[in-house]
């Protein structure tokens, strides 16, 4: 039944003749650090993929074969990211709106419907704001899992390299107690968000 549940909003959607149905989400909005990064997944009409789930509810080793998985089955994905300098200048709201509308714009084919996770996006296209919709929606789940899977791979493989000492491959840019302590210690990198720092005493990095 819970399966089932999860393809509702798809399954009307797609009982009215509609083929490209896209889910939309994004990961990293609470962080301190780095990008808030974006997905839109179309996937195939009555296709099941019986253990997406929201992102946050999966161990990261299955959401690694999920991510796989979802990339093969997709007819179209795209992912997006909207850097701190403008999460600063256009508040988080509104830079995770933008990274959404982006990865819509990056699909490939223009989707007919968006199921879009407690958001609207700025586009002319018919769309539904699904509260919790990660958990609700297949199409919004397997959304939230490329987005967070890219945003993990971004802090383990590009960003902890980049700026060693703050731990970014363990607590992916959240403001965990060792994070903050590395912030008071280092200072902040180009790649924290100012706009969420304030409260912390912390000092602009130099970087030569």
């Amino acid at each position: 039944m819970e399966q089932f549940n999860r393809l509702s909003y798809e399954s009307e959607l797609w009982s009215r003749g509609l083929t490209a149905v896209a889910g939309v989400d994004e990961v990293g909005r609470g962080c301190l650090f780095g990008d808030v990064v974006a997905a839109a997944v179309v996937l195939p009409v009555g296709l099941v993929l019986e253990e997406v789930n929201d992102s946050k509810q999966i161990s990261e080793k299955k959401r690694d074969r999920l991510y796989e998985l979802i990339i093969e089955e997709a007819l179209a994905w795209s992912v997006a990211r909207v850097e701190p300098s403008v999460i600063d200048k256009i508040n988080i709201r509104q830079a995770s709106r933008l990274a959404m509308k982006q990865a819509v714009l990056g699909l490939g084919i223009a989707p007919e419907h968006l199921l879009v996770d407690a958001e609207s996006i700025d586009l002319d296209i018919a769309q539904t704001a699904i509260i919790k919709g990660d958990s609700l929606s297949q199409s919004i789940a397997a959304a939230s899992i490329v987005a967070k899977v890219t945003r993990d791979r971004l802090c383990a493989e590009v960003w902890d390299a980049l700026y060693p000492g703050y731990g970014i491959a363990v607590h992916k840019g959240y403001g965990t107690k060792t994070h903050r302590q590395a912030l008071l210690d280092l200072g902040p990198t180009p790649l924290h968000r100012r706009s969420f720092l304030k409260g912390l005493s912390v000092e602009q990095q130099v970087l030569f």
